[in-house]
């Protein structure tokens, strides 16, 4: 192998990264599995729940994450993108992987390339397993970056995979209709493992999928369930019929989505048992703690009103704000914050909303995608809907603050990309 490139600085090994490839997205493992392949890496000996989906994936990570901390076990977990910085993209036991080693898997990627490139994100999906591979961990889990069957986490054999949901997104790479988005998810599953969907009613392609492979299909609503109680505050976790675990308490994330996310997580863990055993302290813990930043997230305001910060991109995440917002009301108006990237369906969230805001302000996010505030303040009068020019994020929300009235709340949202730098606006720490 020949030396790559060497840089002393993060900034500059991601600048490389994404000039290091000549197309931002390039589905497929060849190229990924040829590199992984001259790196050394073999396969984790514990085991690796790959996690998938339109929408709910990063909940559910986050929920498989807490309960196994909570069980006092070593957690290596993989998710993208990331709101505010790159490490957060990389976590072992809950902390962002230092700079000094996430450097050095770089370099051990770069020395692999060969005649080979690698997307920023295939490069990013690398250096997290190598940096698994030396942290001691008692699990791995994975979160899909784009479709499954060709996305660079699929190079990993799972021991169980979720997919959370299928819905309509990324439409110009996994197909125009959820049956040809559900065939392109299914990819993780494999042969003789648990294969989880974790909302009702899965497109047929996902069931084709799995019995063409040999996978046991477990469908959240058939297979099992998270049945809320009476009082609305507890919840049943049931499976083929039968209660495993009772009266569990309420996901720490907001609304009532998150207890499906939290039993198709409890499924996965219960396929798991021999090797990774749970008691139900740790399954109570790791819901009362579970945190997600950037999902509904609700920041009270000294002047009297309330943030709610949300990263929803897609129709389907924006009816679940929308539902979210309806069982959290307030007394006073919900003004919006909207920042969307250009391959989103526009038009399609901010309908899907138009009932639950009072006022609109478009904004730019951040990156090249992203849709400048006024152009997303047109498309949106295709909608109906008025969006007064923002600018950047924090410039847009200071003008819905200054609109803002005590017991009102600015709902930010479109993008991980507007999110992002709300965060940072508000200087709230990750």
């Amino acid at each position: 192998m020949s030396a790559g490139p060497r840089f002393d600085r993060l900034e500059d090994w991601l600048d490389w990264q994404q000039r290091l490839h000549p197309a931002t997205i390039e589905l497929g493992l060849d190229r990924v599995g040829r590199v992984l392949g001259r790196t050394g890496w073999r396969q984790p000996d514990v085991p690796v729940l790959t996690v998938g989906g339109t929408n709910g994936k990063g909940s559910t990570v986050a929920l498989l994450d807490a309960v196994l901390r909570a069980a006092g076990r070593r957690v290596g977990t993989f998710t993208s993108p990331h709101l505010v910085d790159y490490r957060e993209r990389i976590r072992i036991n809950g902390a962002m992987v230092g700079v000094a080693p996430l450097i050095g898997a770089f370099e051990r990627i770069a020395d692999a390339l060969g005649p080979d490139s690698l997307t920023y994100f295939e490069f990013n999906t690398l250096a997290a397993l190598l940096l698994f591979e030396r942290a001691e961990l008692d699990a791995v889990v994975l979160e899909v970056g784009l479709g499954g069957r060709l996305d660079a986490v699929n190079v990993v054999d799972a021991d169980v995979a979720i997919v959370a949901s299928v819905g309509l997104d990324h439409v110009e790479y996994l197909g125009p209709d959820v049956e040809s988005i559900g065939r392109e998810k299914a990819g993780i599953f494999r042969a003789g493992r648990p294969a989880i969907f974790g909302s009702p009613a899965p497109p047929r392609s996902v069931r084709e999928e799995a019995t063409r492979i040999g996978a046991e299909l477990f469908v959240r609503g058939e297979r099992f369930d998270g049945r809320l109680l009476d009082d609305g505050k507890r919840w049943d976790f049931i499976v083929d019929g039968a209660l495993v675990h009772g009266a569990l308490p309420l996901p720490a994330l907001p609304g009532r989505v998150q207890v499906g996310n939290a039993a198709t997580a409890l499924l996965a863990l219960h396929q798991l048992a021999d090797r990774l055993p749970l008691g139900r302290a740790a399954i109570d813990l790791g819901l009362h703690e579970v945190a997600l930043p950037g999902r509904f997230q609700r920041l009270i305001d000294a002047r009297g009103f309330e943030w709610v910060l949300d990263v929803a991109h897609n129709p389907a995440a924006a009816r679940a704000l929308a539902d979210h917002l309806r069982e959290m009301p307030v007394r006073g108006r919900t003004l919006a914050v909207c920042g969307m990237l250009g391959d989103k369906d526009v038009a399609g969230v901010i309908a899907t909303l138009r009932s639950s805001i009072d006022a609109w302000y478009a904004a730019t996010p951040e990156g090249p995608r992203a849709i400048d505030a006024r152009e997303l303040s047109k498309r949106a009068q295709g909608a109906d809907i008025e969006m007064r020019v923002g600018g950047e994020v924090a410039s847009a929300m200071q003008l819905a603050a200054a609109a803002a009235l005590a017991g009102d709340r600015i709902v930010v949202f479109g993008s991980f990309h507007t999110v992002g730098p709300a965060l940072v606006a508000l200087g709230v720490p990750l």
